[in-house]
């Protein structure tokens, strides 16, 4: 069975979805980008053994950070920093959902619920974390917005990966009582609070454009019914503690680029539906948490649901805040001499060269043959024919 890629089921089946279907334009440069992702309408250029044994075509990368293609450079790239800059600390895993109520909010002010959820998780988490009676100090946080549900469908929510301690405002490092964080009861009660508030704020000063064909007074009634404790549920789930930070943020980094499906997840596409494996959660299916469940869709709703989860261009779907921001590197060292380690070392930046040597690969330009590295011999211009090798020839 031929391997199914996102590529290929866009190559075949967005041409016709886009002539049916009003897109935004980022959405649509989003499909552009993965369908022409190493091909030849990107260029690329031809590499040939120095004593001839073999010759390859090697097209351009999309870059763009929807395309699984083109994900794991940068996603290594990043989780290297991450991991170099992590406190020698408990850590705790903490996840922020939108209730589905606001679904149709988000899409229609995409950026703007962005900024406002992002706000309103790290007020929630600061502002108790500080409190003495919890902490009294300033935590490390590192943020990650996913927009999606295993089975693609709507669903925005915030990981966090935060600190089992702080800074103190006398310099020293404290860490939380008894390894225990917060009260979810609590975490929940505070983040409807500011959310439903940085909405309400939006909205009266005109930053938020209302659905269709929601009226002022619905939205506001709806508001009303979220902030009522009894009628909707508000999600906050502060999962166990970690010896580490290093298992949470690699799990951050892995939705980092590449969109809201890989590749490794696509089992059929026959032309008409998409079969993709999912997992089930224990609360939405009679199944273990982790039990493997396939899913098949029409195309068009694939694509659907594919499509909503494509970031307005620069929106920063990961944020560090408290310690583990940019601005917080004096802070963070003082941290990090309390715990007994060094200062942050800066990894040198990778190259898809050295990420292969690090996963045991065969350096990729080096001929198969003699064993010498391939070298340039010719420029493919964007969009060009690729040029006919007088060696047997592997496109990638």
């Amino acid at each position: 069975m031929a391997l199914v890629t996102l590529q290929m089921i866009f190559q075949d089946a967005f041409p016709a979805y886009a002539q049916t279907h009003p897109l935004p334009a980022h959405v649509r440069r989003a499909a552009r980008a993965v369908m022409q992702c190493r091909t030849a309408a990107l260029g690329g250029h031809v590499q040939a053994c120095p004593e001839g044994h073999m010759a390859r075509i090697w097209y351009n990368s999309c870059r763009h950070r929807a395309c699984p293609q083109c994900a794991y450079l940068q996603t290594e790239r990043w989780l290297a920093l991450q991991q170099a800059r992590l406190l020698a600390c408990d850590h705790y895993h903490v996840i922020f959902t939108l209730p589905h109520d606001l679904n149709p909010l988000w899409l229609a002010n995409m950026s703007v619920m962005t900024t406002l959820l992002f706000q309103a998780v790290h007020d929630t988490l600061h502002t108790l974390l500080a409190d003495p009676t919890y902490l009294g100090a300033q935590p490390g946080l590192i943020a990650a917005l996913h927009t999606w549900s295993q089975t693609l469908v709507l669903h925005p929510h915030v990981h966090c990966l935060v600190t089992g301690g702080g800074r103190t405002p006398d310099g020293a490092w404290k860490a939380v009582h008894n390894g225990f964080l917060l009260p979810a009861r609590v975490v929940m009660a505070v983040f409807r609070g500011k959310l439903l508030a940085a909405i309400r704020q939006a909205f009266a000063r005109g930053a938020l454009v209302l659905p269709e064909p929601m009226r002022p007074q619905q939205f506001i009634n709806l508001l009303n019914r979220l902030g009522h404790p009894t009628k909707t549920r508000w999600n906050v789930r502060i999962m166990e503690r970690y010896r580490h930070g290093a298992g949470v943020v690699t799990y951050l980094a892995r939705s980092l680029r590449g969109g809201p499906i890989k590749n490794a997840r696509l089992v059929a596409w026959d032309g008409d539906a998409v079969t993709f494996t999912y997992r089930a959660r224990q609360e939405e299916a009679d199944a273990e948490p982790a039990s493997l469940q396939r899913m098949t869709l029409p195309v068009a709703d694939f694509l659907h649901r594919w499509l909503l989860h494509v970031p307005v261009p620069q929106t920063r779907t990961v944020r560090c805040y408290g310690l583990y921001h940019a601005t917080q590197t004096a802070a963070l060292a003082l941290c990090r001499a309390a715990l007994g380690q060094p200062s942050v070392v800066v990894p040198v930046g990778l190259d898809w060269q050295t990420v292969c040597a690090q996963r045991g690969d065969a350096h990729p330009e080096q001929c198969p043959t003699c064993g010498q590295r391939r070298v340039c011999t010719g420029v493919i211009p964007r969009g060009g024919a690729p040029p006919r090798l007088p060696l047997e020839a592997c496109a990638a």
